[in-house]
């Protein structure tokens, strides 16, 4: 493994002049934070969601609305993907391969697991793309603030360019990989989701148990203040429990697809994930009471019927 480690914070500026031309295809959560930032570091930048309505803003921020994703790529330097999983994007990109420069850089930032990984790098490769598998690391509030974590894998000649948007939308970017297609780095997001997967679970369960036995969650949170139980991602799931308002951030349908990315990942390797099958089941049933949409933290109510 590949262990570069970069800090980027205040490059972004350096870039703008460039006039690179991006094309962002996917602008929910994550896609249009990305999107903004890279229009307010003055890039060319054209965007794409299958929902126009959620595109439109970004055009008071400098950005292209496009209808399709053929019109998002044409001409563009860089394509960035960011989009619910692996069939999402292979069915965007295949839209916009009439419209694909060759040699154009392919930045493909979203959770698809390393087995659909492959179909996107073969696309690439038929179509003359530079590929960079590029999960991040981070939720809306880091999205919004060019403050994400980048685990990339892709070839040393394309990193001065790919530097360019991940400058931009990240803080740090950490390089595993020489080759995109490997999945280094897709399997890296996958573990680093399990762990957080199991925190929004521990954290749902642990106060759905302090409400079951009458305990105030508070004194839970006070008796492990500044200890080594503490941790901020556990403070953060608690607050949203606590007030009851789940504005999402990671959403319970997206954690769902991405425990099931997980489960597939841990079974071709021969790992019993129990606690990823038990997260599964949470996930599942609080999508079913109407969580979806809803922030992680909502499988909270998957401890209670109803």
């Amino acid at each position: 493994m590949v262990d570069n480690t970069s800090s980027v914070a205040g490059s972004a500026g350096d870039h703008a002049s460039d006039t690179l031309s991006v094309a962002v295809l996917g602008t929910g959560i994550m896609g249009a934070a990305m999107a903004r930032n890279l229009a307010r570091a003055g890039l060319d930048v054209r965007v794409w969601n299958r929902t126009r309505a959620k595109a439109e803003p970004l055009a008071a921020d400098g950005a292209h609305v496009t209808d399709t994703p053929a019109e998002a790529v044409d001409g563009a330097d860089v394509v960035l993907t960011m989009l619910l999983d692996g069939d999402a994007v292979l069915d965007a990109v295949r839209q916009a391969a009439p419209a694909l420069a060759a040699g154009a850089l392919w930045l493909q930032t979203s959770t698809v697991g390393a087995e659909r990984l492959a179909g996107l790098a073969r696309f690439a490769d038929e179509h003359g793309l530079r590929f960079v598998d590029a999960p991040v690391l981070g939720t809306k509030a880091p999205a919004e603030k060019g403050e994400l974590t980048i685990l990339a894998a892709g070839p040393n000649d394309v990193r001065d360019r790919a530097a360019q948007v991940f400058d931009v939308i990240g803080r740090t970017t950490r390089w595993v990989g020489e080759d995109g297609a490997s999945g280094s780095a897709s399997r890296l997001k996958l573990v680093i989701n399990s762990w957080v997967l199991t925190v929004i679970n521990g954290t749902g369960e642990t106060l759905a148990l302090a409400r079951g036995l009458g305990v105030d969650p508070q004194d839970f949170l006070d008796a492990i203040a500044g200890g080594s139980l503490d941790l901020p991602y556990l403070r953060m799931k608690s607050e949203l429990i606590r007030s009851g308002n789940y504005p999402a951030s990671f959403t319970v349908s997206a954690a769902r697809k991405d425990t099931r990315l997980i489960l597939e990942a841990a079974r071709d390797a021969g790992v019993r994930m129990d606690l990823g099958e038990a997260a599964a089941e949470r996930f599942r049933r609080a999508e079913a009471q109407g969580h979806g949409e809803e922030d992680g933290a909502a499988a909270y109510f998957a401890s209670f019927s109803g």
